[in-house]
């Protein structure tokens, strides 16, 4: 248990490079990213993508930039998911609504192409954005929120460790209608059981030949779980 009474805060959340084995964490730059990512969302098919985003639909490759120098600006950190296999970025991930003072930050903004879906990068990539906030940056809370319609984002965040706390009912507006939004968190608690099933996960010995797992990260996680309660 971590001992409050010296708690100072944490540092914000700020751009930070990553190194994983299938993937590699870069700080977004207008100049190398943008045009990738478009590219990698499927151009327009970025709006399908993105059903769930909250802004209003992009004309284009110009729409997608202000919204991302908005974003960004208002104070999201742009983390850009590259794929090591082919050194091409894949997807993002921002760090969003800090609370330095509390230990609270959330992840969110996510979104990659066909390329990382059921594959290992998304969840390493997952893993070295959690492991930094916990490990490196210090912080107590990790959240991850959705429309509550997002049920593939719901599936997401509970294979990944999130606990489920509730649902924020006309939390906010998304493509001018109104979103409930489920909450989900990770507290620092959680987080040795859930780097060391993580690490288990995305160990090469759980992938066979045709780099299918052995094992599921929630069976591992439940493993890893026992193991600390003994």
């Amino acid at each position: 248990m971590r001992d409050l009474s010296t708690w100072k805060g944490c540092p914000p959340p700020a751009p930070v490079a990553l190194e994983g084995r299938f993937v590699r964490i870069e700080p977004y730059q207008r100049e190398a990213h943008l045009t990738a990512l478009w590219e990698a969302f499927g151009g327009m098919g970025i709006n399908p993508l993105l059903k769930y985003f909250a802004q209003d639909d992009f004309a284009g490759l110009e729409g997608f930039d202000a919204w991302s120098e908005a974003v960004i600006k208002s104070g999201w950190v742009r983390e850009v998911i590259v794929d090591k296999a082919t050194g091409r970025p894949a997807g993002m991930a921002h760090y969003m609504r800090p609370d330095p003072a509390n230990g609270v930050v959330e992840i969110g903004g996510i979104a990659h192409g066909t390329g990382m879906a059921r594959s290992p990068l998304s969840t390493e990539a997952q893993y070295l954005l959690a492991r930094h906030v916990f490990k490196d940056l210090g912080y107590r809370r990790y959240e991850w929120k959705c429309d509550n319609l997002n049920e593939a984002s719901k599936r997401t965040a509970l294979r990944l460790g999130f606990s489920f706390e509730g649902v924020f009912r006309q939390h906010m507006l998304s493509k001018r209608k109104n979103r409930d939004t489920a909450w989900f968190s990770i507290i620092d608690g959680e987080w040795p059981v859930l780097a060391a099933a993580f690490e288990a996960w995305l160990d090469p010995t759980n992938f066979d030949a045709d780099g299918k797992q052995k094992r599921r990260l929630e069976d591992l996680r439940a493993e890893a779980g026992k193991a600390a309660a003994q």
